[in-house]
């Protein structure tokens, strides 16, 4: 287990989640911390609220994004799947490729405006085998596997779960449920999804549940850390609430509010 010390003087940390491609804030990020914690999704593959920004209307154009919106927002998942396929014989281009160009650029970006330290996991729209090239000796990556900040126990499990939506980095009920059993107890426990609490995972603006993790509820029960932090849910019905013993946070969806969430101790 990694340890950044703070002796007796109070530690202060800023947690941020799905970044999306804002590296102009994101540099500012760990301005007065001890150290930056990232929940994940650094990569902006399509802007919701602004279809002109991110990987998919750079590739195909604001209006084919329109579309793409359109069908996902009313959960016609299928037909969506469709239209890209169309799109992408349309250009005559390797997906994979392509995504992957795209990506690497905008990883360049995110990583160079990481403080130093910063403790970062995945979220679903990132691209784990890239991250070793782009995370400098301030980073450190963890996925499963727990680093002791300022004398506190951090746990972190990135990724999201299996969805209709097939974003890059989904996996299993159990892959997942495996890498939560590996953190054990922690005092703060760090992912990229919520568990699973209908008002933790409902987005108010997209109209629908996310899918939030039934094994980390049940660690959050069975363990009590002090606080869970996650993301993923860009406008949750509700931000804040306690399970058990537990503060469960939404620290917030850092491509539009640009701040960080403070824990102080």
């Amino acid at each position: 287990m990694a340890s950044t010390s703070a002796g007796n003087r109070r530690m202060r940390v800023h947690v941020v989640s799905d970044v999306h491609g804002n590296a102009r804030d994101l540099a500012a990020a760990g301005d007065g911390a001890d150290a930056l914690i990232c929940l994940g999704d650094l990569v902006l593959f399509l802007d919701y609220a602004d279809h002109s920004r991110g990987i998919f209307p750079d590739l195909f154009g604001t209006e084919n994004a329109d579309r793409i919106v359109e069908l996902r927002t009313a959960r016609r998942f299928e037909e969506a799947s469709a239209f890209q396929t169309r799109l992408w014989a349309g250009i005559g281009a390797d997906r994979a490729s392509a995504i992957q160009r795209a990506v690497r650029k905008q990883y360049a970006e995110m990583f160079a405006a990481f403080p130093a330290p910063t403790y970062a996991t995945y979220g679903n729209v990132d691209i784990p085998a890239l991250w070793p090239e782009y995370a400098g000796p301030g980073t450190t990556v963890l996925d499963g596997e727990r680093v002791e900040i300022g004398g506190r126990v951090f746990g972190f499990v990135g990724g999201g779960l299996r969805t209709p939506m097939r974003t890059p980095y989904e996996i299993s009920d159990e892959e997942y449920a495996a890498k939560i059993e590996a953190v054990g107890e922690v005092d703060v426990l760090c992912t990229h999804i919520p568990p699973e609490v209908p008002e933790l995972v409902y987005d108010t603006v997209a109209r629908r549940f996310e899918r939030g993790s039934r094994a980390l509820l049940d660690a959050i029960h069975r363990t009590r850390p002090r606080y869970a932090l996650f993301g993923h849910v860009h406008q949750p019905l509700v931000r804040r609430m306690r399970v058990g013993a537990t503060e469960c946070v939404n620290v917030g969806h850092f491509a539009s509010r640009g701040r960080p969430w403070v824990l102080e101790w």
